[in-house]
């Protein structure tokens, strides 16, 4: 239920819709609670003659209709601008972005500022009544109304501003790496983790089978673990978050057969159509990596912003260095009773860098810049084991130049990079800085 529940929560968090349509309802009942006010008397006769508006009905009609024409008018133009700011992203940096740009809270308040002042008008434009009509002129109604069509010019101008920065490439590189930057943070863990039971737990075990298809978007682990330590037995999922469930095949195997599995994790978990969730590390990273392929494109034809990707995903490993990724066991009352598939470096960072490098053959400007970052980030990171990982991208870096870098002087400066690398995997940064000298004081 948790997990479903929170999906819910997801789709109204980036639904496009729900804070246009929350700032409508409150147009409405703003224009409600003033016209309440005015009717009831409650305003003193020194501040309606002297601070609000004083004119006619004729004259209010007038002004409600011209500042409902007017907010109506600017919402279409918005909306027409964000539709192509949205079909501008989907061309040159991927249609998995538009999540991004969909919700965004700024594109929201903007539209939802206009057609709110537009229900708002429309709701006091009703209450005027002329003389023949029984005279009844909302002045605090219309004050308001006039101050929200000059909040309306400002939020044209901001709504102008912010998207003319969005649709900048260095701008969404920076959004999405930020997104990374999260889920990673919420990766890591501070606690000591257990090791994974032995394979010869699972020999004897039973296949649970799931007849539903989607991607898995939301776990509720403590409750499975809860229910496989209940039943006496443990639980072991075959498919973690983000990955694609089909229909038929095994979702999980259980050490010691129970009856409701099936039911169990049904209830647990919560599958979509798309991928992507909240806390979801590999989509984030797929996101970054999709704008630097798109990048090297020959349509695009754009290594700099491969380059400030690959900035981006320096800095995350970076982040992680000396932490802790979870092994994805559960232990309930000291004993193992979920065993969850989790994301490790190793498969981190070939997300990260394999089709980059892929799509970067023959590009040496950007085979140098890949390096540049394992180097930096071999230099924060402390443990021996994801510093050969890092080496062995950095060895298929090479294997590629090789075949497809055809210039001498281009192939010897990615090589003498590797061997800077392997220099500060031995020796640390201060023999790499000697290594580096060396190599300049050598160049022509």
């Amino acid at each position: 239920m948790n997990a479903k529940l929170q999906k819910l929560i997801d789709q109204l968090t980036d639904a496009f819709w729900l804070v246009p349509t929350a700032m409508v309802l409150g147009g409405i009942a703003l224009a409600l609670g003033l016209l309440q006010v005015e009717r009831a008397g409650l305003l003193p006769d020194r501040v309606l003659s002297e601070w609000l508006y004083n004119g006619g009905g004729t004259g209010a009609r007038t002004l409600l209709g011209a500042i409902a024409a007017s907010s109506i008018g600017v919402a279409s133009t918005v909306f027409s601008i964000t539709i192509a700011a949205l079909s501008l992203a989907a061309a040159q940096m991927g249609p998995r972005l538009l999540r991004n740009f969909t919700r965004d809270r700024g594109v929201q308040l903007s539209l939802g500022a206009f057609l709110g002042t537009f229900s708002y008008a429309l709701m006091v434009l009703r209450s005027v009544r002329t003389q023949e009509e029984g005279a009844f002129t909302p002045h605090l109604a219309l004050s308001v109304g006039i101050l929200l069509a000059f909040g309306c010019v400002a939020v044209l101008v901001y709504f102008v501003d912010h998207m003319a920065n969005r649709i900048n490439v260095d701008t969404v590189v920076e959004l999405v790496s930020q997104d990374v930057h999260q889920a990673l943070a919420a990766l890591k863990t501070e606690q000591p983790q257990p090791p994974l039971p032995p394979a010869r737990l699972w020999q004897h075990g039973a296949p649970v089978r799931d007849g539903r298809r989607g991607y898995l978007q939301h776990l509720d682990e403590d409750a499975l673990a809860d229910w496989a330590a209940a039943q006496g037995t443990v639980l072991r999922l075959l498919v973690r978050r983000g990955d694609y469930v089909f229909p038929g095949t095994p979702i999980a195997v259980l050490s010691v057969p129970v009856a409701g599995a099936e039911e169990a994790i049904r209830a647990a978990t919560a599958l979509g159509d798309t991928r992507g969730s909240a806390g979801d590390a590999e989509y984030a990273v797929r996101q970054l990596v999709e704008v630097a392929v798109r990048a090297l494109s020959p349509g695009i034809n754009d290594p700099h912003t491969a380059m400030s990707v690959l900035h981006r995903l320096g800095a995350a490993l970076c982040d992680l260095a000396g932490s802790q990724l979870p092994h994805g066991v559960l232990l309930r009352q000291g004993q193992v009773a979920l065993v969850v598939p989790k994301v490790s470096y190793a498969s981190l960072s070939d997300l990260m860098f394999h089709m980059i490098r892929q799509n970067a053959q023959g590009t040496p400007a950007v085979l140098i810049r890949l390096l540049d970052v394992l180097i930096a980030v071999a230099s924060c990171e402390p443990e021996e084991a994801r510093r050969q990982v890092l080496l062995g991208h950095a060895e298929r870096v090479c294997i590629d130049a090789r075949h497809t870098v055809h210039n001498p002087l281009d192939l010897h400066d990615i090589l003498e990079r590797q061997r800077t690398l392997q220099a500060v995997l031995e020796h640390g940064v201060l023999a790499a800085i000697g290594a580096v000298d060396a190599a300049a004081s050598a160049s022509p």
